[in-house]
């Protein structure tokens, strides 16, 4: 039942970065193109996903375990050092060089040709790469 759940919710998620145009790395790149031909449409994508997670967050507060049983971890405590600030540009510098972050990056796996083969190919290796050399 799990499988089938994570399924389902990877399918929605996928779709719907299709179909928001987050798997577009043009309209990406024109979101964040402030000071050029700037496309605000992204604003509607990122409100969509905030107002529905706040709710679920605050369900979540009120919540031991989660829907299949599983117990849900306590938040763990914001820090804000130097890893995250690097982390945050690196992620950032990326995402406006070419247009994808990870989640779009596997959507447009199927259709994005040779280039989102390579882009997910290096940031499979910058992620587990960081994983080995970090610990």
């Amino acid at each position: 039942m799990r499988l089938v759940i994570s399924m389902a919710a990877g399918l929605l998620f996928g779709l719907g970065l299709t179909v928001s145009g987050m798997t577009d790395t043009a309209k990406v790149q024109g979101w964040l193109d402030l000071f050029g031909n700037w496309d605000p449409t992204l604003a509607f994508v990122l409100g969509g996903a905030i107002l529905p997670m706040l709710l679920a967050w605050r369900i979540a507060d009120r919540r031991e375990t989660a829907v299949l049983g599983t117990p849900i971890p306590a938040r763990s405590e914001p820090v804000i050092d130097r890893k995250l600030l690097a982390g945050s540009a690196l992620f950032g510098f990326g995402w406006a060089l070419v247009g994808l972050c990870p989640g779009p990056a596997m959507a447009v796996l199927g259709y994005g040709g040779t280039g989102a083969i390579i882009f997910f190919a290096a940031m499979a290796t910058g992620m587990f790469g960081y994983g080995r050399i970090a610990t």
